[in-house]
């Protein structure tokens, strides 16, 4: 196996993984167990760190250079060598990992905004139970509220 072809390998192994972690993210979410989402954003960080890392390798094993953008670059690398057939069946197979990380996260982040907005939601509900009416005395001062509804009306 050529040294690209087992660099593709480690990147289908780590996006695997990468997968699995956001599939577990949303199970997550959608069972509302947000202390664990830490936890999970930092694995997250770690492999995708990793899979730069990976990324960086085999770009340079193919002839690109450090800092150097070259999204197409697999593609025309794989068109200049088309013997090697391992490393573009292990290349399409990365990619559709890479599309199936791409929209699980798209998923997870909807979630994620759901449940922004319903916390953003209770908590004006609960400010505006905090803000009650205030009542006015003879004098046109604001009076305290005494807890009573018959009083308070009176």
């Amino acid at each position: 196996m050529s040294t690209i072809a087992q660099l593709i390998e480690r990147e289908i192994a780590l996006i695997a993984r990468f997968v699995s972690l956001l599939q577990q993210e949303q199970d997550t979410l959608k069972h509302a167990r947000i202390a664990e989402l830490p936890a999970l954003t930092t694995e997250k960080s770690e492999l995708v760190e990793q899979l730069n890392t990976l990324e960086g390798e085999r770009l340079l094993a193919i002839g690109v250079k450090p800092n150097e953008r070259a999204p197409l670059a697999m593609e025309a690398w794989l068109k200049n060598n088309p013997g090697e057939r391992l490393v573009a069946e292990r290349w399409q197979k990365l990619l559709e990992l890479a599309r199936q990380a791409k929209n699980t996260h798209l998923i997870n982040a909807r979630l994620l905004d759901m449940h922004a907005r319903q916390t953003t939601e209770l908590l004006a509900a609960l400010t505006r139970q905090a803000e009650k009416p205030a009542l006015y005395g003879a004098s046109g001062q604001t009076m305290p509220t005494s807890g009573s509804r018959i009083i308070d009306s009176a």
